[in-house]
Protein backbone atom coordinates (compact mmCIF):
# COMPACT_ATOMS: atom_id res chain seq x y z
CA UNK A 1 0.00 0.00 0.00
CA UNK A 2 1.37 3.38 -1.01
CA UNK A 3 1.39 6.12 1.57
CA UNK A 4 0.62 9.75 1.00
CA UNK A 5 3.73 11.92 1.15
CA UNK A 6 4.17 15.68 1.41
CA UNK A 7 6.93 17.12 -0.75
CA UNK A 8 8.19 20.68 -0.78
CA UNK A 9 9.00 21.89 -4.29
CA UNK A 10 10.68 25.05 -5.55
CA UNK A 11 9.46 26.46 -8.86
CA UNK A 12 11.50 28.97 -10.82
CA UNK A 13 11.49 30.65 -14.22
CA UNK A 14 13.70 33.31 -15.79
CA UNK A 15 12.88 33.13 -19.51
CA UNK A 16 9.83 34.27 -21.44
CA UNK A 17 6.55 34.89 -19.62
CA UNK A 18 7.87 33.80 -16.23
CA UNK A 19 4.56 34.16 -14.37
CA UNK A 20 2.70 32.15 -17.02
CA UNK A 21 5.26 29.33 -16.75
CA UNK A 22 4.86 29.28 -12.96
CA UNK A 23 1.05 29.31 -13.21
CA UNK A 24 1.00 26.58 -15.85
CA UNK A 25 3.43 24.47 -13.81
CA UNK A 26 1.11 24.75 -10.79
CA UNK A 27 -1.81 23.51 -12.90
CA UNK A 28 0.20 20.62 -14.33
CA UNK A 29 1.48 19.64 -10.88
CA UNK A 30 -2.15 19.42 -9.77
CA UNK A 31 -3.08 17.37 -12.83
CA UNK A 32 -0.15 14.94 -12.91
CA UNK A 33 1.53 14.86 -9.50
CA UNK A 34 -0.80 15.56 -6.61
CA UNK A 35 -2.62 18.18 -4.59
CA UNK A 36 -0.96 21.52 -3.91
CA UNK A 37 -1.88 22.08 -0.27
CA UNK A 38 0.17 25.17 0.47
CA UNK A 39 2.10 27.74 -1.56
CA UNK A 40 4.11 30.89 -1.05
CA UNK A 41 3.86 34.20 -2.81
CA UNK A 42 6.01 34.66 -5.91
CA UNK A 43 9.38 36.33 -5.33
CA UNK A 44 11.68 37.89 -7.91
CA UNK A 45 15.28 36.96 -7.22
CA UNK A 46 18.68 37.20 -8.88
CA UNK A 47 20.11 34.05 -10.43
CA UNK A 48 22.21 31.79 -8.19
CA UNK A 49 25.24 29.77 -9.27
CA UNK A 50 25.50 31.22 -12.76
CA UNK A 51 24.63 34.85 -12.12
CA UNK A 52 24.94 36.50 -15.56
CA UNK A 53 21.33 35.90 -16.59
CA UNK A 54 17.85 37.36 -16.06
CA UNK A 55 16.18 37.39 -12.63
CA UNK A 56 13.97 34.49 -11.63
CA UNK A 57 10.43 34.35 -10.40
CA UNK A 58 10.33 31.70 -7.66
CA UNK A 59 7.78 30.16 -5.36
CA UNK A 60 7.64 27.16 -3.07
CA UNK A 61 4.75 24.72 -2.80
CA UNK A 62 3.83 21.77 -0.67
CA UNK A 63 2.33 18.89 -2.63
CA UNK A 64 0.66 15.74 -1.37
CA UNK A 65 1.12 12.69 -3.59
CA UNK A 66 1.46 8.93 -3.53
CA UNK A 67 4.52 9.12 -5.78
CA UNK A 68 7.88 7.82 -4.61
CA UNK A 69 10.81 10.29 -4.86
CA UNK A 70 12.22 9.06 -8.19
CA UNK A 71 8.70 8.88 -9.67
CA UNK A 72 8.20 12.48 -8.55
CA UNK A 73 11.48 13.49 -10.17
CA UNK A 74 10.32 11.95 -13.47
CA UNK A 75 7.00 13.80 -13.27
CA UNK A 76 8.56 17.16 -12.37
CA UNK A 77 11.04 16.84 -15.24
CA UNK A 78 8.16 16.00 -17.60
CA UNK A 79 6.38 19.19 -16.48
CA UNK A 80 9.60 21.18 -17.07
CA UNK A 81 10.05 19.68 -20.54
CA UNK A 82 6.39 20.25 -21.47
CA UNK A 83 7.03 23.95 -20.81
CA UNK A 84 10.12 24.15 -23.01
CA UNK A 85 12.88 23.38 -20.51
CA UNK A 86 16.12 22.52 -22.30
CA UNK A 87 19.11 21.36 -20.25
CA UNK A 88 22.16 22.94 -21.85
CA UNK A 89 24.16 24.49 -19.05
CA UNK A 90 24.15 23.78 -15.31
CA UNK A 91 22.30 26.59 -13.51
CA UNK A 92 21.60 28.21 -16.88
CA UNK A 93 18.56 30.26 -17.86
CA UNK A 94 15.35 28.24 -18.19
CA UNK A 95 11.65 28.50 -18.83
CA UNK A 96 10.94 26.37 -15.78
CA UNK A 97 12.85 24.64 -13.02
CA UNK A 98 11.30 22.44 -10.34
CA UNK A 99 13.52 21.38 -7.46
CA UNK A 100 12.52 18.83 -4.83
CA UNK A 101 13.55 20.44 -1.54
CA UNK A 102 12.07 18.20 1.15
CA UNK A 103 9.96 15.10 1.63
CA UNK A 104 9.18 15.31 5.33
CA UNK A 105 12.09 13.86 7.29
CA UNK A 106 13.24 11.65 4.40
CA UNK A 107 16.99 11.65 3.74
CA UNK A 108 17.89 10.24 0.32
CA UNK A 109 21.19 10.21 -1.52
CA UNK A 110 20.66 8.63 -4.94
CA UNK A 111 22.74 9.28 -8.07
CA UNK A 112 19.67 10.96 -9.61
CA UNK A 113 18.20 12.71 -6.57
CA UNK A 114 19.34 14.02 -3.19
CA UNK A 115 16.73 14.92 -0.55
CA UNK A 116 16.88 17.34 1.21
CA UNK A 117 18.13 19.42 -1.71
CA UNK A 118 21.92 19.71 -1.30
CA UNK A 119 22.11 23.50 -1.82
CA UNK A 120 18.95 24.43 0.05
CA UNK A 121 20.76 25.87 3.09
CA UNK A 122 23.11 27.96 0.88
CA UNK A 123 20.43 29.75 -1.14
CA UNK A 124 18.88 32.77 0.52
CA UNK A 125 16.00 32.91 -1.98
CA UNK A 126 15.11 29.29 -1.20
CA UNK A 127 15.28 29.81 2.55
CA UNK A 128 13.15 32.97 2.31
CA UNK A 129 10.45 30.97 0.53
CA UNK A 130 10.76 28.06 2.98
CA UNK A 131 10.53 30.52 5.86
CA UNK A 132 7.26 31.79 4.37
CA UNK A 133 5.93 28.26 3.73
CA UNK A 134 7.06 26.44 6.88
CA UNK A 135 9.35 28.45 9.18
CA UNK A 136 9.33 25.83 11.93
CA UNK A 137 10.05 22.81 9.73
CA UNK A 138 13.32 21.19 10.77
CA UNK A 139 15.88 20.18 8.14
CA UNK A 140 16.31 16.43 8.74
CA UNK A 141 20.11 16.46 8.30
CA UNK A 142 21.11 19.86 9.70
CA UNK A 143 18.46 19.63 12.45
CA UNK A 144 17.70 23.34 12.25
CA UNK A 145 14.43 25.01 11.30
CA UNK A 146 14.03 26.89 8.04
CA UNK A 147 13.88 30.16 9.98
CA UNK A 148 17.15 29.37 11.82
CA UNK A 149 18.85 28.38 8.55
CA UNK A 150 17.76 31.68 6.99
CA UNK A 151 18.94 33.67 10.01
CA UNK A 152 22.32 31.93 9.97
CA UNK A 153 22.78 32.48 6.23
CA UNK A 154 21.86 36.17 6.48
CA UNK A 155 24.37 36.60 9.31
CA UNK A 156 27.23 34.64 7.73
CA UNK A 157 29.47 37.23 6.09
CA UNK A 158 31.47 34.56 4.26
CA UNK A 159 28.43 33.37 2.27
CA UNK A 160 26.93 36.77 1.43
Amino acid sequence: MKTLKAYTLLLGSNLGDRQKYIDTALSRIGETIGTVIKKTSVHETPAWGLTDQPNFLNMAVEVQTYLQPLELLEKTQAVEESLGRVRIQKWGARTLDIDILYCGDLVMNDAKLVIPHPFLHQRKFTLELLNELAPGFKHPVLEKTNSVLLFELENNRELN
